[in-house]
């Protein structure tokens, strides 16, 4: 363990250790990337649409491919607008809270959407 080894981002830990490209936190088990350790003491992250443009909360993203809803007959065509999106830390790379017309509320991939 070295002196210059930042604490962990999580939990403030002081005893991180790297490994292969990542540091680890042995106390709280946080893995993260040397270099996201400047936006994560800033409470900041950054998520990017299907092709590279940054989002963030209120924007107007558009679907690129045909997504199935669970539960529904139909599911949401490529090309459909959602507005005033929120970005969150959903579950399973779910990172966008919307409302979509004719569907209700529900969370996409930032994979599938593009920026209007």
């Amino acid at each position: 363990m070295s002196d210059n080894l930042p604490p962990c981002p999580k939990c403030a830990g002081e005893y991180t250790y790297e490994m292969d490209a990542l540091m680890v936190c042995p106390e709280c088990g946080h893995e993260w990337a040397p270099t996201e350790a400047g936006e994560a003491g800033t409470g900041e992250r950054v998520i990017k649409d299907s092709v590279g443009n940054v989002l963030s909360d209120g924007d107007t993203v558009t679907v690129v491919k045909a997504l199935k809803v669970k539960g529904s007959a139909s599911g949401i065509k490529a090309g459909t607008k959602v507005r005033n999106i929120r970005l969150v830390d959903g579950v399973d790379g779910h990172d966008i809270d919307c409302r979509i017309e004719g569907f209700g509320a529900m969370q996409l991939k930032s994979s599938v959407v593009k920026k209007a």
